[in-house]
């Protein structure tokens, strides 16, 4: 059984294809069970976020997931084969588990070290687990897949930078004040920066957020969406004195904010810290304003060059990330191939030591008949720490050579020479045979 991820994302697809081919959440469980149902399909997972649409299965060595994921994709959309097939991406073995892995860690997203894709992908685990659509493999490499991404985010700084202009915002706003909570906000004008500020400055603790625009309406449906108190677009002068962070995008054709006006709003505040994030272009707050003591303006250009830097800094993390990512791929297939082998060795342990055990067993009944128990105990204690010593060796070296070129081969030659029984079906409990090795039909 092979592990296959075939799907598209920002680097293959452009937007418009992406939104087309995204997949609703409450359509998941159809999807899913679609696809288990395709000949070859054993267990699947599908991740669709705004970025990337990706169809992670657990298929047979004859199947094509390549081929049954643009079939899926262009039936269910109504598309054509020509539609979908070129910006999809085809991983197989070892070359799936390493993108698994990079994308729960963010290398794989348009902004690196973002969180967001760590909980879309266990979203979208816990509907297969859900559907019934997740079985051992995807379970062992997906939950693998999560403690990677814990190494990187907990070893490396690759998430601690502001990369967008309303967390930068934030953070500059923390520079200033230290902590947030209890600091007043006020929003003029309803763009969605402002919007995505808010939400932030809400979460990091900010109380009252206040919401004025000239079009009352539109400040309503801001306000709604985090909790926030609507001013009327005459009366927000008489607010300033009261807030500590003030968030303009307003298209108002001149300055909003005055000199004038916040040296008046200073004094009342007998020269407390106020914050303004000026987000609108052209400017709504007036340039002299910065010059005032105790009231710190930041501009667009100030929070790209912020936003800048932080990227820089997330990308001088990349490297140690992907170092992480190189060596838990080298664990896993250790690992994953010391499964494969663990089905020989159990039987062949289990052969030796029923061989001993019942040569014992007819001694013991014949010519030892007549040892007492005691005696009879130190034979089968004896018998037991034989069939260690004798096994250790082949055990060991089976296990050592497992990821190797010969493991495959030294396995089945074990199998033969000792005629040992056939590895148990993927219907028992054993653990699934795993297949992480390069595959040459990968296509791109």
């Amino acid at each position: 059984m092979r592990f296959a991820i075939t799907g598209l994302n920002h680097k293959t697809a452009p937007v418009e294809v992406r939104e087309k081919l995204a997949l609703p959440e409450a359509s998941l469980p159809g999807e899913l069970e679609r696809l288990r149902q395709l000949p070859g399909f054993n267990e699947a997972l599908i991740l669709s976020t705004c970025n990337r649409v990706e169809f992670a299965a657990a298929v047979d060595d004859s199947a094509d997931p390549r081929e049954s994921v643009v079939e899926l994709l262009a039936r269910r959309h109504g598309l054509t084969r020509a539609g979908v097939e070129p910006h999809l991406y085809t991983h197989v073995g070892q070359d799936a588990v390493r993108h698994l892995f990079r994308v729960a860690s963010s290398l794989d997203s348009m902004v690196v070290g973002e969180p967001q894709i760590l909980g879309q992908l266990k979203a979208a685990y816990a509907a297969a687990k859900d559907t019934g659509a997740s079985g051992r493999l995807l379970d062992l490499i997906v939950t693998r897949a999560f403690a990677v991404a814990k190494r990187v985010r907990t070893e490396t700084d690759i998430g601690q930078s502001a990369v967008s202009v309303s967390y930068a915002a934030v953070e500059l706003a923390r520079e200033i004040f230290g902590d947030l909570r209890g600091k007043r906000v006020l929003l003029i004008g309803a763009g969605k920066m402002s919007a995505l500020t808010a939400k932030h400055l809400r979460r990091t603790g900010a109380s009252d957020i206040y919401v004025t625009n000239r079009t009352h309406q539109r400040a309503v449906d801001m306000a709604a969406q985090f909790d926030g108190l609507v001013v009327d677009y005459q009366s927000f002068p008489r607010l300033l004195p009261t807030v500590d962070i003030l968030i303009t995008s307003s298209g108002a054709p001149h300055f909003v904010i005055t000199h004038d006006m916040m040296r008046q709003v200073i004094q009342a505040r007998r020269n407390k810290p106020v914050f303004l994030i000026d987000i609108a272009v052209p400017r709504n707050v007036e340039p002299d304003v910065h010059k005032i003591d105790n009231v710190y303006v930041f501009n667009v250009d100030d929070l790209e060059h912020q936003v800048a830097e932080g990227l820089k800094a997330r990308h001088a993390e990349v490297e140690a990330a992907e170092k992480i990512v190189a060596h838990e791929l080298t664990e896993f297939e250790k690992w994953a191939h010391g499964l494969n082998v663990q089905p020989t060795v159990v039987s062949l342990r289990a052969k030796t030591r029923a061989v001993l055990m019942a040569e014992l067993e007819r001694t013991l009944g014949g010519r030892l008949k007549h040892l007492p128990e005691g005696d009879r105990a130190a034979l089968t204690q004896m018998i037991e720490s034989s069939v260690n010593k004798l096994m250790h060796a082949p055990t060991t070296r089976l296990k050592a050579s497992a990821a190797s070129e010969a493991g495959p081969e030294l396995v089945e030659a074990v199998r033969h020479l000792f005629d040992l029984p056939e590895p148990p079906s993927e219907d028992d409990d054993a653990p699934p045979e795993l297949s992480v090795a390069d595959d040459d039909r990968v296509r791109h």
